[in-house]
């Protein structure tokens, strides 16, 4: 009976696949069953199902990165991903006729603007084009097409342009795929180039932000040290700030016209949806682009070989560190099978050579390399950080004594099955996720790869020997064919800030809707069912032994495991919880050393983590699921006889101070510190953080003596994974070794401090660019009532492209390229709300920016249409989302963290249909409008008008040591 039902069903496949009219290319043994079909114009659609939830991730990919850009316009592609969020004829404008001549004038005067070099003269053309500008906002709709993405309920509208591809992606309800192919369709083909003025200073900005991150500029350096000839190493993709003073709309219409053409484009798609359908709807929408005959080939001299070390030097405010990259051949070239092996023979995280010799046995701060692909020229690269009193130089030398051991061979060949093992796990994981699904046809579609040849590659790997891995290391990682990059301390000699024009805020019309997006929102479609997670059904508890309970849901996708050991106690109870357990993992035991047990968990495709948050801490293992008994016994025999060693003690406390010491000279690092201070306070700061001389007074007995006691308290496992029950149970009392009479943790939560008077909180930071947080706490308890109002005024508010902050902050005032504002929910029964506003911008905007955000805080923008928008994506959020896999059990401890037994989506879903914006607003009044806040702001003060601030509240400088509590 069974072989007869397999043959009925191999035969109804096979006539679905006859029956269907289109014809779809497939590989065998894929595990994505990809189908992937071209249109005549030549558009590619690659397609993968996947029904776990009722909605696709989509991308459309353009073949074209900052390497196209013009040599004269450099940051072009880059911008242009920017405009294509800027509408069309039909969208985006409320009269396309009247607008255009306005449009042209300002496309005319930025080409008179970028050839006149007198300032006087570019001073009164840039006034111009903000006035014409001005006039032609009060008939363009702005955010129009994140008003389209939000009507149809999609999520994570984004963008984003490397070196070789300008991608664009939507998660999309799977009910939507018409109109959202409709929409696309729209703009790839009709783009119109409206808001320039404006979004190039958001482009400015982020521009600023690139130049405050040294990470940036040593990527930048080291391809610029690899890359002579090719656009890899001669431009950049946010383009000189030169060329970015000196726009060309001109020069961007010829780019779309060139490079938007479906013969140089993709659609990756993933998630729910019936590939025929899909396809017809593609080709409905997008099968009459017109493709280019004549797609420029990317010209460049091929690259001369490297017989001397290329050196470069780049000055920043943050840590010192090096960076060395050999050049290899591009993606698709079958030699990078080796390349990936040899990197992760080199560095894995967890057993590679540079994981065991230098950063196991702490020779350096921190160091880890891997390779890196893209179409025309890879790079192989390794990075280190210098441990205190540690010259570049020196990890340098170590980093490359490394690297030899890959041409002698000087390594165990079991890595290599252990690499091809470890790469299985991970892209089991992958294919979990629709992003990740999706963005393999892009890497694919990028790298001008065949598919049938990524689906094969673990075959091909699999026979990858250890002479392979030396014969490639001898012929791409030479003695002297790298480039190597100092990131030293000190100030950037060629940062300038790009100076902050006069800008006419431009009309928001939030009001106003174009007859497309009528269409759109009045299209029907087939109503997607919410599905609420329910506990008693998707999950399962019981106690493996008095004093252990365990949170059980099924693994019903793959073989991976995750089991997670979570304590009710962190930080506040103890501060040196995190130093215990970073201090463990460099111990061995009596049976293994620590090397050993990295090599070990390694070879069987496992690893596992420790974390002390503030009010919990987790012992985490994952991997493959046959071998979880082996990384539990492994793991729990290092918690319960870990052999002390006071020399890497001491060694782990130096580095320790000095990652403190780098922490201070990182904007971001300094930004967090000073929220953490404003949001908590000093005193929270002091309880859960050692300074330098308790860290250095501890001693292995006591930080062995507090993993030891953890491990005698009561606490939950969290278990996702192809286990029954039963098996899982058998497992925890075989491995997880406990005492039988555990003591009682109760759970703590931080609290907040409040904010009964405005003041503002300055501190220092040197760079052209500040980072600016607006906080309140008024003390208003968690009330699940209150669910559905709050909820709605962030969607409305504060919660994407299409709501009023970025629409004030970015779209109008060009003010920033990141800026939201939040009224966040307690995250447990007792905790107070709170209000975040938050915003990057130069420090010559502080002034507008404050006023900004507090005017439209405090006397918040009213639109009917803005409002019924933002509902109904968040009505079509809650139909489509679902709750999987381990995200079911976080979700339940968070719900019963706030006293409840439910999922809150249910309540708001039910209530917020009938809710107005009348309902907002006075959420808004009683949540939000006249509340006193912290101002806080990193900064470099000197640049700040402190007569101003004053009039916010009182002025406190908070000192580095003040706000990281050492």
């Amino acid at each position: 009976m069974r072989k007869f039902l397999l043959f009925a069903v191999v035969i109804v496949a096979m006539l679905a696949a006859a029956c269907s009219k289109y014809k779809y290319e497939t590989v065998a043994g894929d595990p994505l069953q990809t189908k992937m079909y071209t249109l005549d114009n030549g558009l590619k659609v690659y397609m993968s199902v996947n029904k776990e939830t009722p909605r696709i991730q989509t991308f459309v990919v353009v073949k074209v990165g900052g390497k196209n850009d013009p040599a004269e316009t450099t940051g072009l592609a880059h911008y242009f991903e920017h405009l294509m969020f800027k509408g069309t004829e039909q969208f985006g404008t409320s009269d396309f006729a009247a607008e255009k001549p306005m449009l042209d004038q300002i496309e005319g005067l930025f080409e008179t603007y970028r050839m006149t070099t007198d300032e006087a003269e570019r001073a009164a053309i840039y006034h111009q084009i903000d006035s014409v500008s001005y006039e032609a906002s009060k008939i363009a709709i702005p955010n129009e097409y994140d008003k389209l993405m939000s009507a149809i309920g999609a999520n994570g509208s984004n963008a984003f342009t490397s070196q070789d591809v300008t991608a664009y992606m939507e998660d999309i309800p799977s009910n939507q795929i018409e109109n959202w192919a409709k929409i696309q369709a729209d703009r790839f083909k009709n783009p119109i180039i409206r808001g320039f003025h404006t979004e190039l200073e958001t482009i400015y900005e982020e521009k600023n932000m690139s130049l405050t991150r040294d990470s940036r500029k040593v990527w930048e350096a080291l391809d610029a040290a690899l890359f002579h000839n090719h656009p890899y190493g001669t431009q950049t993709v946010l383009g000189t700030q030169e060329h970015l003073k000196n726009p060309s709309i001109t020069n961007v219409k010829n780019y779309h016209k060139t490079y938007y053409v479906p013969n140089n484009m993709a659609i990756c798609l993933s998630g729910d949806f019936d590939p025929d359908q899909m396809v017809a709807v593609i080709e409905k929408y997008f099968g009459d682009m017109q493709p280019n005959a004549d797609l420029p080939k990317l010209q460049f001299t091929p690259e001369k070989p490297i017989t001397t070390p290329v050196v470069k030097e780049v000055f920043g405010l943050e840590a010192a560190n090096i960076v060395m990259g050999w050049r290899l051949p591009g993606a698709a070239d079958l030699s990078n099978d080796v390349a990936s092996i040899v990197g992760s023979v080199l560095y894995n995280g967890q057993a590679g050579l540079i994981d065991l010799d230098l950063n196991q046995q702490q020779k350096v701060l921190s160091s880890y390399g891997y390779a890196s692909a893209q179409p025309d020229y890879g790079k192989f690269f390794v990075a280190g950080r210098p441990k205190t009193g540690q010259s570049l130089d020196e990890v340098r030398d170590l980093l490359l004594s490394e690297v030899a051991k890959l041409r002698s061979g000087d390594f165990d060949e079991k890595l290599i099955q252990a690499t091809i093992n470890n790469y299985k796990t991970y892209m089991m994981k992958s294919y979990e996720n629709n992003s990740s699904r999706a963005m393999l046809y892009l890497d694919s579609f990028i790298n001008g790869s065949k598919w049938e040849d990524e689906v094969k590659q673990l075959d091909r790997m699999s026979k990858i020997t250890k002479q392979d891995v030396v014969d490639w290391a001898n012929k791409y990682l030479g003695e002297q064919s790298y480039a190597i990059v100092y990131k030293r301390e000190g100030k950037d000699p060629n940062e300038q800030k790009i100076a902050a024009p006069k800008i006419t805020p431009i009309v928001t019309n939030r009001d106003n809707q174009s007859a497309f997006l009528t269409e759109i929102q009045s299209s029907q479609v087939q109503p997607i069912e919410p599905v609420f997670v329910d506990y008693k059904k998707d999950m399962s508890q019981f106690a493996a032994q008095q004093g252990v309970d365990v949170l059980y849901k099924k693994n019903e996708t793959n073989d991976l495991f995750t089991l997670i050991y979570v304590f009710n106690t962190g930080t506040e109870n103890d501060p040196s919880l995190n130093l215990a357990f970073d201090y463990l993992g460099y111990l061995g035991t009596d049976k293994m050393t620590a090397e050993q047990i990295a090599s070990e968990m390694y070879d069987i495709a496992c690893s596992f983590n420790m974390n002390a948050g503030a009010n919990q801490c987790s012992i985490q293992i994952e991997g493959l699921s046959e071998n979880m008994g082996k990384a539990m016994e492994i793991v729990e025999g290092l918690i319960a006889g870990a052999k002390p060693n006071e020399e890497i003690l001491e060694n782990l406390k130096g580095d320790m101070i000095k990652s403190r010491a780098d922490a201070k000279l990182n904007q971001s690092r300094c930004f967090g510190a000073l929220r953490n201070y404003i949001i908590y306070g000093n005193d929270f700061i002091r309880r859960t953080t050692l300074a330098n001389p308790a860290v250095q007074s501890l001693k292995s007995e006591q930080l062995l003596a507090k993993i030891g006691e953890l491990m005698g308290k009561q606490h939950e496992v969290l278990y996702y994974g192809p286990q029954g029950e039963h098996e899982v149970k058998t497992a925890l009392a075989e491995h997880h070794k406990v005492a039988s009479d555990l003591q009682p943790l109760v759970k703590k939560f931080s609290v907040m401090q409040r904010t009964d008077q405005s003041k503002v909180v300055l501190s220092q930071y040197d760079a052209k660019q500040l980072y600016y947080v607006q906080f309140s706490n008024s003390g208003e308890k968690f009330n699940v009532a209150a669910d559905p109002e709050i909820t709605l005024y962030n969607e409305y508010f504060g919660g994407g492209m299409n709501a009023i902050v970025f629409q004030e902050m970015r779209e109008a005032r060009g003010l920033a390229y990141s800026a939201w504002a939040n009224l966040a929910t307690p995250n447990n029964a007792k905790g107070d709300y709170s209000y975040t506003a938050f915003i990057a911008t130069q420090n010559d905007k502080m002034q507008q920016a404050i006023e900004a955000f507090d005017d439209i805080i405090n006397n918040m923008p009213e639109s009917e249409q803005a409002f019924n928008i933002a509902k109904d994506a968040l009505i079509s959020r809650l139909r489509t989302e679902r709750t999987v896999r381990d995200q079911v059990l976080w979700s339940y401890l968070r719900v019963r963290d706030l006293g409840l037994d439910a999922p809150r989506g249910k309540q708001i879903f039910e209530k917020v249909q009938s809710m107005t914006l009348a309902d907002v607003k006075a959420a808004q009044e009683k949540w939000v409008k006249e509340r006193k806040y912290v101002y806080g702001i990193l900064g470099d003060i000197k640049d700040l008008d402190l007569n101003y601030l004053k009039g916010l509240g009182p002025i406190q400088t908070a000192s580095q040591e003040e706000i990281f509590g050492y």
